[in-house]
């Protein structure tokens, strides 16, 4: 497992979920000004540059569950509302996007091109608003420094650990369904022809070296496929017409973007923070995001300028989506409560023993403080 999954799982996520709330925003005509404001609202927070400097810290990649609690609150970080089947039908567009785009990388690098093409978009939602470029900008330079002097190995570590998140996730989605790229059980059709990564050789050569290095024997294989030549360094075209630039909206083309598979029969393989006895470390990470995503105090609850946003076609597919959806006790969420008021009595007359006054501790600031002063 890399540890340089995250910050690339999250960008590229964040990417595909402000397309499709961009293209619902539109569909539901929503004023440009309210629509300007939750894009705006949703992008600052999601790079918010003390969550950026944590997110990029190596680290192990969350689990579904973790990411899920992530991104509905950065969802819900502007006046924009959603309800549960709403919520759900999102993240199951964003998953499914993100997949498929991973899984047609010719190279495992090729992962920094649909990054660096999320980031193209996002960047053009935020032109209005300097200081919000200015964080999108400062992304740029993280993604930059962290990433450009990477080998293939490390790449192709960063897309196992990728797929291996997406694994047993098959949210049948209509455009893939339309175009064909995924069958009816959700699982993607990836064709073994077509062009070859940079570099590359056409498939279907054994080579056997002695013990000198030296090349003593070739056979010759039949691959299975029909392949054209590499493509060249730094181009875009990925297999055929199926996708021509990886990472890029295609909503933009007033598409439906149905997700339809009930949630009862999505089945997630169990993670730290679905146990019963969950990780602590894991559970101060998720803390940490919830917090630093906060984005909206709880003084803005109420609001009349709030608006609720339908991502599917009619308030009738929404009901019964969320009629669909298994009791909120088989999800077995952990609530996490690292307030100082939750604290027992016990546990406070125990802290109220130490005193700790080097310099060192006043580096290591209470973790709440920590995410608060973000704001």
């Amino acid at each position: 497992m890399s540890l340089r999954t995250l910050p690339l799982l999250f960008i590229n996520l964040g990417g595909e979920m402000m397309y499709i709330l961009d293209q619902r925003l539109r569909a539901q005509n929503i004023p440009p000004d309210k629509a300007k404001k939750v894009l705006h609202d949703i992008v600052g927070t999601m790079f918010n540059r003390r969550f950026m400097d944590e997110l990029f810290k190596p680290q192990e990649a969350y689990s579904k569950k973790a990411m899920r609690t992530v991104f509905d609150r950065l969802a819900h970080a502007s006046i924009m509302r959603l309800n549960s089947a709403s919520m759900d039908k999102l993240y199951d567009l964003m998953t499914m996007a993100f997949k498929y785009q991973v899984s047609l990388c010719l190279r495992p690098s090729d992962i920094m091109l649909v990054t660096l093409n999320h980031m193209d978009a996002l960047r053009t939602f935020v032109e209005e608003a300097p200081a919000i470029k200015a964080q999108v900008d400062n992304v740029f330079r993280l993604l930059i420094t962290n990433y450009s002097e990477l080998s293939q190995g490390e790449f192709h570590l960063i897309r196992q650990t990728l797929l291996g998140f997406f694994q047993d996730m098959h949210i049948r989605v209509s455009i893939f369904l339309k175009d064909k790229v995924q069958n009816t059980n959700g699982r993607f059709v990836l064709p073994c022809s077509g062009p070859l990564p940079f570099g590359a050789e056409i498939p279907g050569t054994i080579r056997l070296y002695n013990a000198d290095g030296n090349m003593s024997k070739s056979v010759n294989f039949p691959s299975g496929g029909t392949y054209s030549g590499p493509v060249k360094e730094g181009s875009t075209e990925i297999r055929g017409d199926r996708v021509t630039k990886l990472g890029t909206n295609m909503y933009s083309l007033s598409r439906p973007v149905e997700a339809s598979l009930p949630r009862s029969k999505v089945t997630a393989a169990p993670s730290d923070l679905e146990s019963n006895n969950p990780d602590p470390v894991a559970k101060a990470e998720l803390n940490l995001l919830a917090h630093l995503m906060g984005g909206i105090k709880e003084s803005k609850a109420g609001q009349k300028s709030e608006f609720r946003l339908n991502l599917f076609s009619t308030d009738e597919e929404e009901e019964q989506a969320a009629a669909m959806r298994p009791p909120d006790e088989s999800y077995n969420v952990v609530n996490i409560d690292a307030s100082k008021k939750q604290q027992s009595e016990e546990l406070s007359k125990i802290m109220g023993d130490f005193h700790i006054e080097s310099s060192e501790a006043n580096a290591d600031d209470d973790l709440l403080e920590l995410m608060d002063s973000a704001y």
